[in-house]
């Protein structure tokens, strides 16, 4: 490990796993001693290992003999969250969960990433959540919805396996967050993934039902929202705004930039993106 620096481990070797290593090692902070998967010859070991991070294929149990970490990122799937979790706790390791589970404390930086530090156990909801939930909270301290729906619609090629078996998951997460960050009782998430070629960007698209709102203070507010957002994810604008008889409708795009990420994958890098911030601010508060 470097000196100086917060140890960190990467579970999970897919297009999230790869990534989140790639800005770890950008990170002034940071310090990625492990990357683990399950199978040795996967794609993601072999290109964490040209990398030059240390990697292993036992999953969890090479995590565990490979310790201990100050930060685990969860990359891997939401079925095996659980197990992760109760096997870390006793490490001392802040768990950042980056499966679509409904365990730990929600966090978005946006929101509450200040007060991130203080949990071991952190949950950062699903990449359509961290995309969408900034603008909707900042909307939801003006107005009061009382329906919100949230189209996600992301690449093929964007999503691995472990995105796929975990579409249901994404849903419930994503819906629980939002009734939770904004209050509103009627919640409906829904994803595509489209194989057109080229690949589209990630695109959320949000619909919002409140009592009458004039547009001025609507354009700003998402305007303020989205500036606060680019600062970890300099991929996230917003493409669309309107508002009529109490109806708001933005959509966000997400690219992603710099790293391994192709273009298209503003999904992966938004999530990533929010990740790494927190590991950081983690780091941050240990030398306090």
């Amino acid at each position: 490990m470097a000196e100086g620096r917060t140890s960190v481990a990467v579970l999970g070797a897919g297009l999230i796993g790869t990534d989140l290593a790639r800005k770890v090692q950008r990170s002034p902070t940071l310090d990625c001693g492990l990357v683990v998967g399950r199978d040795r010859e996967s794609l993601g070991l072999r290109r964490a290992a040209e990398m030059g991070f240390p990697t292993a294929a036992g999953g969890i149990d090479s995590l565990l003999e490979s310790g201990p970490f100050d930060v685990v990122f969860d990359a891997s799937n939401a079925d095996a969250h659980a197990e992760h979790w109760a096997r870390l706790r006793g490490t001392g390791a802040t768990l950042i969960d980056l499966t679509p589970t409904q365990l730990g404390t929600v966090v978005v930086p946006t929101i509450n990433g200040d007060q991130a530090y203080e949990h071991r156990h952190i949950n950062l909801v699903s990449c359509g959540g961290q995309a969408a939930i900034p603008v909707l909270y900042a909307l939801s301290q003006h107005c009061t919805p009382t329906y919100i729906e949230v189209v996600s619609t992301g690449a093929s090629a964007s999503a691995g396996r472990a995105t796929r078996l975990n579409l249901d998951q994404y849903i419930a997460t994503t819906q629980a967050a939002i009734r939770d960050f904004t209050g509103t009782p009627e919640v409906k998430v829904m994803v595509n993934l489209s194989p057109a070629r080229p690949a589209p960007p990630f695109r959320v698209a949000m619909t919002v039902l409140t009592p009458a709102i004039r547009p001025e203070p609507v354009r700003a507010i998402v305007a303020a929202a989205a500036e606060s957002v680019r600062a970890y994810a300099p991929g996230f604008s917003v493409t669309s705004i309107a508002v009529d008889s109490g109806r708001i409708s933005v959509a966000v795009e997400v690219t992603a930039t710099g790293g391994r990420l192709p273009w298209y994958a503003g999904n992966l890098d938004i999530i990533n993106a929010a990740a790494v911030l927190l590991a950081e601010q983690h780091a941050a508060a240990g030398t306090r």
